[in-house]
């Protein structure tokens, strides 16, 4: 065996493991992937050029995948890894990680704290458990199909608000190389949102708002495309904490959805009336 497997202190996991335990192990790995950016954090990175940022954001990616990928192989051999952390779309069948290494990248580059590392298994196109830490505050959210979303063993909840003008809601920036539609429909979006809730935060990356959606701190998110790991962990751990997820219309969200929308139950018809105006 590789040295780098014997010093995981993960033990090789049988196919009878249960997805609790899985969970348990995958929220140890993130969290070692976590310390390795933290050792990194600190200074900003400076950058002249959209190759240079490119390369500094590989940069971490990589010596986080290097941490989380061995481990994630040793508990389930047979699960494939989505290779491409901006895809969308449906997965063939089967289990995939979907992996965010260094979710919030940018941020992490200017250090800023927004930032977090996550892995989420899927199990032909659905998410079964997920594990989100943000290595600077040493948080780890966790979220198992039918077992509830968790906060280090407390378990979360949605608000329990009702209405969306005493609300605060959260969406994510378009990407500098988004489609110009989809930037006009972010912008109008948020302009709906600055009449109807109390107070609009936008800022990346999604996961985190949408932890706090999970938390009950937030009480609505929403964002229009996206990738699957941007979203997919936060769909989890708002639905397992109470809450609806839906596309901005109040359709089923499947990662084929052109929007996304995760809120407090109480508030998620008055979220979704804001954006289809």
């Amino acid at each position: 065996m590789p040295e780098s497997m014997q010093t995981t202190g993960i033990a090789t996991t049988v196919a009878s493991t249960s997805d609790a335990d899985l969970l348990a192990q995958t929220a140890i790995a993130v969290r070692a992937a976590g310390s390795v950016l933290r050792e990194r954090f600190g200074d900003v990175v400076r950058y002249q050029t959209r190759e240079e940022l490119m390369r500094a954001l590989a940069a971490n990616d990589d010596v986080a995948l290097d941490v989380l990928r061995p481990r994630l192989t040793l508990m389930r051999p047979d699960a494939r890894v989505v290779e491409d952390e901006l895809a969308g779309g449906a997965l063939p069948p089967g289990e995939w990680w979907v992996l965010d290494p260094a979710e919030g990248n940018v941020n992490h580059l200017h250090a800023l704290p927004e930032w977090a590392v996550t892995a989420t298994l899927v199990r032909d196109n659905q998410p079964v458990l997920t594990a989100v830490h943000l290595p600077l505050t040493g948080e780890t959210y966790t979220a198992l199909a039918g077992g509830g979303a968790h906060l280090g063993g407390r378990p979360l909840h949605v608000s329990q608000t009702t209405d969306l003008g005493l609300s605060l809601v959260a969406t994510s920036q378009a990407r500098p190389d988004e489609d110009d539609n989809v930037v006009r429909r972010i912008g109008s979006s948020i302009t709906a949102m600055l009449f109807d809730a109390l107070v609009v935060r936008t800022s990346v990356p999604a996961t985190l708002h949408l932890l706090n959606v999970a938390a009950g701190r937030i009480d609505a998110f929403w964002q229009f495309a996206g990738a699957r790991a941007d979203l997919l962990p936060g769909a989890l751990l708002v639905t397992e904490a109470g809450g609806r997820v839906s596309d901005a219309q109040g359709r089923p969200w499947t990662p084929q959805s052109d929007s996304f929308l995760a809120a407090a139950p109480g508030v998620h018809t008055q979220a979704v009336t804001t954006l289809s105006r």
